[in-house]
């Protein structure tokens, strides 16, 4: 399968269509719907003002919401809100009685099938109201609403395991004052140390009997030697009890369990006997190597503090230990602590503990921590065997147990299997299911659902999940987050797992696996209170409420009914409640309408982070702004302070929180500016990361999707990390995986204030997205300046953009006399029954001077102005090497002008070697893997002005085999057309403006010899300047020159060259033609059938001139003064269209430049049927300006574009290169082809030569040797034959010996087609013949065999009489002398 390669100035394309929007108003907002390869397409409008903020998706059905009253083409009457169906494309209002004020944000909960609703409005709910898609009613939430600050709701989502509401915004909220605090001291149940908080106080220690522990150097004295004595110290700090090392050294502690370990931190005591004690120490993770960042309470004066490399230990012995928290639980298998620093001998340490994430249980064994009264515990019924499983982390393995039961057992007879985990304190936790995958065990088939419940203890109900164990990987499910008690003698908290009441999967062998991994308590909050009242952090208020601002949660399992405008109930309050109290108070109690949370998100470990306008000025978080987080019960900053401006929107990916808003960098400038409009907060790391530098503008929108995240705002750059720009009008995208800024796919110029996903994609689709906001200018794909094209399409040609964005930062050359390349490609094997017709020298020459030729269209970088496909044998990859004016970053280096596109890979790369300074605009490679790159550009560090040649088989400049272009005095040299023509291998023509090459005087055009190296002269050369060429006969022996040219003296502007006598001659009264040429084609190598565009003399007006073997005759007359034709291409249809004297019905004119017409306005392409104008596609640049198409190019494998529909008018444009089987453009319509299989075996009479003796004889017919001729050549090409010549000779000599008088053939001499215009020469030159009653003289200019039947054999000189002349490529002739007629090549005759 071959390429087609569409190649111009513009940042944008768009396919026309009956919905094609040209125009747009800004003043508007619109939607657009995105495909997950970008493609963009309009879906409506607002009112004018109108704005769109937010969308989600339920059941097919997507909502959209902001501030209009009317939406969609057809103008919906709908108050600020809508719904849109995709499948009909209908818009439609919600009802009535709605919110009575603008929407922020919207939330689908799909499992409710309700629509959530915030804003700033007060009715039906204040500021909250929700849609039920179900009733298709409205009502306020159960809680009321919001009142106070803005009085408004900005942001709408769920906690992390989606049971729970997060409102943010601008409002005031009032908490009742009289909770009951659980757990507002360190946990009983360990030794009470001021070095540890109440968080950490209630993490289980992981129990480390088993583990592998070294401590070296060790102290040579027995009582102080063995480090594991202090692991769970049976006594004070002394021997038997305490570790020391070596005199004289720092040590290192290392600790191997061999087994995945779910860790948050450790736990250190120091030693105090006389001359010994650790003062710094590092933890570094094992086996990621990494040194871990830790949090802990300086005991002195009980702030908190972070530390790294040399972390503090206490030397101060009323300090029992000290707990070090990691900023996140980390999964190891081991840890190793570095005592680096030490007072007296050398360091030692009483007490060491490894702190796991909350608390855990096991299926297969559980140890005893320390400090716990017992250890974990679990319970089965049923049998349960061992597994292996391996984890995630390397050389470990994890004891899982398995279970069989037979497909069909009810749940209550299935076998169970319950976790007891030992809790140490209370306090909110996430509870985790751990499922081994799959595809390690290879029971994928076996696996199905299971049941999972949860009872947290402390009078809470149990919570009962459904949990998929068909999971190929290892993966952790979250099946709680809440509140949990500690174990008592009483109740003790409990995690049973049975079969599922509607088992997924058919099983295997009759037979579902039941799989029990292990179960993880990750601690999220120490801050947890009784069922009589939720409290927070411990406070012992007990009248008056406490005030919040900005955040509000709410289970969304909660059947309660409150007012959350007055003050909530301690029933009401949840532990993450805090939030919005402590953001109070860190606000000073500074809550203006200013003063904003909009955005929020929960990290799976717990911690909720905050985004929006405000700045903290009271607590341990004063002075951090616009971002912060809440950890373990409080506030922390996260680093440098957050961001110097407003933060909008977040999106959480795994360990990735990416942040947009409108800041440029942290509050203190750590980034170096890096972080514009966008950044990513790593988790893990805790630190910040630059996507890039940014983008130059405001960002409103963040949304994930296709490992994309793809950033809507009021911009129109992204930076790459040197800040240099890559187009993006308000779109733009961040390839995960690759951390760098790629093509959105569509393109658009506006304001985007929302880009949001539509409902979950079928499996193995792409996840299709909704934008909106005010658009200047859209096109349905974005490319800098390339596009491919390909078949498959179910609207048109399936277009694919560039992977990668070329950017503009390029110095650009220009000059009065130049112009857009045509495509450079040449086209090759024209079918057999091309004219070989010269009659240029026919007409007479009108003028002796000639015009400049027009300046070059407008192509502002980046611009891909010329193309070629090339196979790279290193990786068999078609690429497509361009040219234009542009400039791009490969491997660190920013090069320009010509760049090697691999479309399978989506990378670029450049030439090595020296760097081409201005502009390409023609290349060309031949099949010696020889780059020839033409244009206006100076090659650094070498003598090629405007042409350059370049080894792809070695990757290198060629310097020595081509003589350089040379030109007269004050002007440039410029090549814009590099070409070869298959009558002359081994040969390049290269064309444009310049003098000599070499030494070689060859102006404008020379011909240079790939084997010799060696430049030569066409004949006796022109003057001038050329623009365009292209080749007309079978074998492509004539050169057709267009441009602004002198031949002998006189001005003609298209000129032809035959290659077998060496010879240039004008082609028509050149007066007819009103200018210099910029664009040549022929209709499939016929010469009487010529295109050529071009500017008039004068500058002021486009021109499209035909020629049909006799006169020059204008074709686009309607075309508009702006208009410039870079490129002009025939192009076959798989239909037709109604048959003229111009063009045949199978094909179509494609021109391409930058186009305005009356009849369509403007376009970059459109198509010409022979009367009117087609529009095709619109192109569009970064600026918005309408872009141009400057080449379409192919490579040398055949490729079709398949049936194709544009337009309502039914045309189907089907570009069919055959170039292997010697066929350029070769479709027939099916009638056509039933014809010719049908009359395979058809006889017709022979031809009687007597009638010509009869004077009185009616019009000559046309001898059916000839029409055979050219049916053999239409029917071999049809039917797959390898040539379309093999059979020429026998087909004329079969129906040579055929009679008239036979049934009539539907290509033969009958009245029905006698005068049909299949060519422009039929309906021209045929019709003389025709008219014609007697034979015209004529003599061979050179010799023909006429060996094949039918033929009549011709010696150079020979007079004949023309019988026929109707067809362009053979005509009937008689030899007088002889009496003997035949068909003879048109084109040997004169």
């Amino acid at each position: 399968m071959g390429q087609v390669g569409l190649a111009g100035a513009f940042a944008g394309l768009s396919l026309f269509n009956n919905s094609t929007a040209v125009t747009f108003d800004p003043s508007v907002s619109s939607l657009l719907a995105r495909t997950g390869e970008g493609a963009l397409t309009t879906l409506g409008t607002t009112n004018a003002g109108g704005s769109i903020q937010s969308g989600c998706a339920i059941n097919n059905i997507f909502y959209l919401a902001g501030s209009f009253s009317s939406i969609g083409n057809t103008s919906v009457s709908a108050s600020n809100i809508a719904s849109y169906t995709p499948s009909s494309g209908v818009f439609a209002a919600l009802g009535s009685n709605g919110p009575n004020g603008p929407i922020y944000s919207l939330y689908c909960d799909v499992s409710t099938s309700q629509l959530w609703v915030g804003g700033s409005f007060t009715s039906p709910g204040s500021s909250v109201a929700i849609w039920d898609t179900k009733s298709n009613s409205w009502s306020a939430p159960p809680f009321k609403g919001f009142t106070g600050g803005g009085g408004e709701v900005l942001s709408i989502t769920s906690n992390a395991s989606e049971n729970s509401l997060f409102f943010a915004g601008s409002f005031l909220t009032a908490f009742a004052a009289n909770a009951i605090a659980l757990n507002n001291t360190n946990n009983p149940n360990v030794p009470y140390s001021p070095g540890a908080t109440p968080f950490s106080s209630s993490l289980v220690p992981v129990p480390l009997q088993g583990a592998e522990i070294l401590g070296q150097p060790s102290s040579s004295d027995p009582e102080f030697s063995d480090i594991s004595n202090i692991l769970c110290p049976a006594g004070p700090d002394g021997p038997g009890n305490t570790w020391l090392a070596a005199n004289g050294n720092g040590a290192v502690i290392t600790i191997r369990d061999f087994s995945s370990i779910n860790a948050y931190g450790v736990r250190l005591g120091n030693t105090f006997q006389s001359g010994f004690g650790t003062t710094t120490f590092s933890v570094t993770s094992i086996p990621d190597n990494t040194v871990q960042t830790l949090s802990y309470i300086n005991p002195s004066t009980g702030q908190n503090m972070t530390c790294t490399a040399t972390c503090p230990l206490s030397t101060d012995s009323s300090i029992l230990y000290q707990d070090f928290i990691f900023t996140a639980p980390v999964t190891l298998t081991g840890i190793q602590i570095t005592l680096s620093g030490w007072t007296g001998e050398a360091p030692g340490l009483h007490m060491l503990q490894l702190l796991s994430s909350g608390a855990f249980a096991s299926s297969n064994g559980n140890l005893q921590s320390c400090f716990s009264p017992n250890p974990s515990n679990t319970t089965s019924t049923g049998q349960w065997t061992t597994k292996d499983a391996v984890t995630n982390i390397p050389a470990t393995l994890q004891t899982v147990l398995v279970s069989t039961v037979a497909v069909g057992t009810s749940p209550s007879q299935a076998p169970s299997f319950t976790w007891q985990p030992y809790v140490s304190a209370s306090g909110q936790y996430d509870v985790y299911l751990v499922i081994p995958g799959c595809a390690d065990f290879q029971d994928c088939p076996l696996r199905t659902s299971v049941q999972v419940t949860v009872f947290p203890g402390g009078g809470s109900q149990p919570w009962v999940s459904a949990v998929s164990q068909q999971v190929q990987s290892d993966t952790t499910t979250l099946v709680y987050s809440g509140p949990i008690v500690p174990s008592s003698t009483d109740f003790v908290t409990t995690v049973s797992m049975t079969l599922a009441n509607n088992p997924a999967g058919t099983g295997q062998d009759g037979q579902y696996e039941l799989v029990a991994g292990s179960v993880a308590l990750v601690l999220t909050s120490a801050d947890v209170t009784s069922a009589a009242g939720s409290g927070s952090s411990g406070s012992n208020a007990t009248s008056s409420s406490q005030h919040g601002f900005g955040f509000f949660e709410w289970p969304l399992s909660s059947s309660a009914s409150i007012d959350a405008t007055g003050t909530i109930p301690n029933t009401s309050e949840t532990s993450l409640d805090m939030i919005s109290i402590d953001l109070y108070n860190a606000l000073g109690a500074t809550t203006s309408s200013t003063v904003s949370v909009k955005a929020v998100a929960q990290h799976p470990s717990g911690t909720v982070y905050l985004g929006g306008n405000f700045q903290l000025i009271s607590g341990s978080t004063s002075g951090v702004s616009n971002i912060v987080a809440f950890k373990s019960g409080s506030f922390i900053s996260l680093p440098n302070n957050g961001l110097n401006g407003h933060v909008t929107s977040f999106v959480l990916s795994g360990n990735e929180l990416y942040v947009g808003g409108s800041f440029t960098d942290t509050n203190t400038a750590s980034t170096q500016g890096k972080l514009n409009g966008v950044a990513i907060y790593d988790v893990s790391s805790n630190s910040w990361k630059a996507m890039g530098a940014g983008v130059n503008g405001v960002v409103n929108s963040l949304a994930l999707a296709n490992g994309q995240i793809v950033v809507a705002g009021n911009f129109t750059e992204a930076l790459n990390s040197s800040a240099t720009g890559v187009p993006a009008g308000g779109l733009a995208t961040w390839n995960v995986s690759a951390g760098l800024w790629v093509n959105s796919g569509g393109f658009v110029v506006g304001n985007m204030t929302f880009i949001g996903n539509g409902t979950s994609p079928a499996s193995g689709q792409k996840q299709t997205q909704f934008v909106a906001g005010n658009v200047d200018t859209m096109a349905e794909y974005g490319s800098s300046g390339l596009v491919i094209l390909s078949s498959g399409g179910s609207t048109g040609p399936l277009v694919t953009s560039m992977g990668v964005q070329l950017t503009s930062n390029v110095t650009n050359v220009s000059s009065p006399a130049t112009l857009t390349k045509r495509h450079s490609h040449v086209r090759r094997g024209p079918s057999a029954w091309i004219s070989h017709l010269n009659i240029g020298t026919l007409f007479t020459r009108q003028s002796a001077t000639s015009s400049a030729l027009p300046p070059s269209p407008p192509a502002p970088a980046p611009a891909v102005l010329a193309g070629a496909f090339w196979t790279n044998v290193s990786t068999s990859h078609q690429v497509a090497i361009i040219g234009g004016n542009f400039s791009f970053s490969s491997s660190s280096t920013t090069s320009s002008a010509v760049a090697i596109y691999d479309p399978v890979t989506s990378s670029i790369s450049a030439l090595a070697g020296a760097q081409i300074n201005g502009v390409v605009r023609a290349v060309y490679v031949d099949q010696q893997q020889q780059l020839f790159v033409g244009g206006e550009f100076n090659l650094t560090g070498t003598s090629a002005t405007g042409l350059a040649l370049y080894d792809l088989s070695t990757q290198q400049w060629d310097t020595s085999s081509m003589q350089p272009l040379q030109t007269s005095a004050g002007s440039s040299v410029v090549v814009r057309s590099i070409t070869s023509s298959i009558y002359k291998s081994d040969t390049v023509i290269v064309a444009g403006s310049f003098a000599q090459a070499g030494s070689v005087s060859c102006q404008a055009i020379c011909l240079f010899d790939t084997t010799l190296n060696q430049w030569n002269p066409l004949g006796s050369g022109i003057q001038g300047d050329i623009s365009s060429v292209s080749y007309a006969g079978s074998t492509q022996e004539i050169l057709i020159a267009a441009g602004s040219i002198t031949l002998g003296g006189l001005t003609t502007n298209v000129a032809q060259y035959n290659f077998a006598d060496s010879t240039w001659a004008a082609i028509g009264n050149s007066a007819e033609i009103p200018g210099p040429v910029t664009a040549v084609t022929v209709n499939n190598g016929n010469y009487s059938s010529i295109f050529v565009a071009g500017r008039t003399t004068d500058g002021s007006s486009p021109f499209m001139m035909f020629w049909d073997g006799v006169s020059w005759s204008s074709v686009g007359s309607s075309l508009q003064g702006t208009t410039n034709i870079s490129q002009l291409l025939m192009v076959p249809l798989l239909d037709t269209h109604s048959a003229n004297s111009i063009i045949e019905s199978d094909r179509m004119l494609m021109i391409s430049g930058a186009l305005s017409d009356s009849s369509f306005g403007s376009a970059s392409s459109v198509l010409f049927d022979g009367s009117s104008f087609i529009p095709y596609m619109a192109t569009v640049t970064a600026q918005g300006a309408l872009g141009s198409i400057s080449s379409l190019f192919y490579s040398l494998a055949n490729f079709s574009f398949g049936q194709q529909q544009f337009l309502a008018t039914g045309i189907v444009i089907l570009i069919s290169i055959a170039i292997a089987a010697g066929v350029v453009f070769l479709l027939a319509l099916i009638g056509i082809l039933w014809t010719l299989l049908s009359r395979r075996d058809d006889r017709v009479a022979k031809y009687n030569t007597s009638d010509d003796d009869d004077d009185d004889n009616s019009v000559q017919h046309r001898p059916s040797s000839l029409l055979e001729h050219i049916n053999a050549a239409t029917r071999t090409t049809i039917l797959g034959a390898a040539s379309p010549l093999n059979a020429v000779g026998a087909e004329k000599d079969e129906n040579a010996r055929k009679s008239i008088a036979a049934e009539p053939d539907p290509f033969g001499p009958d009245g029905s087609n006698y005068l049909r215009a299949e060519t422009p020469s039929d309906a021209v030159v045929g019709t003389m013949a025709a008219e014609e009653e007697f034979a015209r003289p004529a003599h061979a200019r050179y010799s023909f065999d006429g060996t094949g039947e039918g033929e009549l054999p011709l010696t150079a000189g020979l007079e004949v009489e023309v019988l026929d002349d109707r067809d362009t490529a053979w005509w009937y002739t008689r030899n007088p002398q002889t009496g003997q007629e035949g068909v003879v090549p048109a084109a040997y005759l004169y």
